[in-house]
């Protein structure tokens, strides 16, 4: 099984959640927002999936520096366009996988999907 894995490599949470994948030698193609940018059509499928709340990292310094406009009224649209201009908002990790999706990292979690 190989899983699409995204992220920025520098971000504490998806470092630990790498290293968990290597531990377990679970292969992934690894995705950084940061050089590859955000597809908006992998956006809308996440979102869709996980809602706009689960994908959309609110605690992040990228939307504390958003206008207040920026941020109000946020729904699935606005969501897409948001994250595709600031891929840092996006919450990491995002892990795809035969039959579903990770977002952030729970050790648990993955172990129990994807073993």
């Amino acid at each position: 099984m190989t899983i699409e894995f995204y992220g920025i490599p520098n971000c504490d949470t998806v470092k630990k959640a790498r290293k968990w994948l290597d531990g377990q030698e679970i292969p992934y193609v690894f995705h950084d927002y940061k050089k590859e940018g955000a597809d908006p059509e992998k956006l809308r499928e996440w979102i869709g999936a996980k809602g706009v709340d689960t994908i959309l990292n609110r605690r992040g310094t990228t939307w504390r520096k958003l206008a207040d406009a920026e941020k109000a009224d946020v729904d699935e649209t606005k969501a897409v366009g948001l994250l595709e201009a600031n891929p840092s908002m996006i919450k990491r990790p995002v892990v795809e996988y035969p039959g579903g999706l990770l977002v952030g990292f729970d050790e648990t979690e993955w172990a129990a999907a994807l073993k």
